[in-house]
């Protein structure tokens, strides 16, 4: 079988990953940060420029790159610049960080589709993948060890 990945960034990882999780077909999810410039932690990743995100790791027999990108423009507020909810912040941003020219064109048109369905202009930056710096021990399926749900 041959994985695929994914990188999204829409707001705090926590809630994330606990959304993709449930996805059939996604064998694996690592919250962390990406986008910006070093390597990150939690304390210096917005200083550096990286986005909370999310790494997907899915079998593309069992779902496609489109149907993650349906769960991404679904479940955040793409129009929305640096921030989700109420957290607030360049690190906060939505994001797709390709990682393949197949990936970026289907990024590319499915924010086009997406758009025509909104009245408010989407913010989503659509950038190539370089580097993901995995999330601290305690970050990673926050949600589950603390009992809350999505």
């Amino acid at each position: 079988m041959k994985e695929e990945k994914a990188y999204f960034a829409m707001g705090c990882f926590w809630s994330i990953q606990a959304i993709f999780d449930k996805i059939r077909g996604v064998l694996k999810t690592t919250v962390g940060y990406t986008g910006g410039i070093g390597e990150a932690t939690y304390e210096k990743s917005e200083k550096q420029d990286h986005a909370e995100a999310i790494e997907v790791v899915f079998d593309p027999k069992k779902i496609t790159f489109l149907k993650l990108l349906d769960t991404f423009w679904s479940e955040h507020d793409p129009t929305t610049r640096d921030s989700q909810g109420s957290d607030f912040g360049r690190s906060y941003r939505s994001a797709i960080f390709y990682t393949t020219l197949k990936q970026k064109k289907a990024a590319l048109k499915s924010m086009k589709d997406f758009q025509s369905v909104l009245e408010n202009k989407i913010t989503t930056e659509i950038k190539s993948f370089k580097k993901f710096y995995a999330a601290e021990e305690y970050h990673q399926r926050y949600f589950m060890k603390h009992g809350k749900t999505c």
